[in-house]
């Protein structure tokens, strides 16, 4: 595993993406979003956990993104 990581805060999220099919779908646009961020789903998580490493606090942005396309997105602590 790389240390290249940058500096900022882990975002987590409980979202209903539930496969790596609606993952490629929300991909372009996350990858838009946050471009200088790192973001990964854990699929196996019951909640499928949508976890974000950015130097910026884009919760927002995140969540209505999602919602857009008909997902539910909730900030978790």
């Amino acid at each position: 595993m790389s240390n290249a990581t940058s500096p900022g805060m882990i975002l987590v999220f409980k979202t209903t993406v539930t496969t790596s099919a609606k993952i490629n779908i929300l991909k372009p646009h996350l990858d838009g979003l946050l471009p200088s961020a790192r973001w990964n789903f854990d699929l196996m998580d019951c909640d499928n956990i949508l976890r974000v490493n950015s130097s910026d606090d884009l919760s927002t942005l995140i969540i209505s993104t999602l919602n857009k396309f008909g997902f539910d997105c909730i900030a978790l602590d």
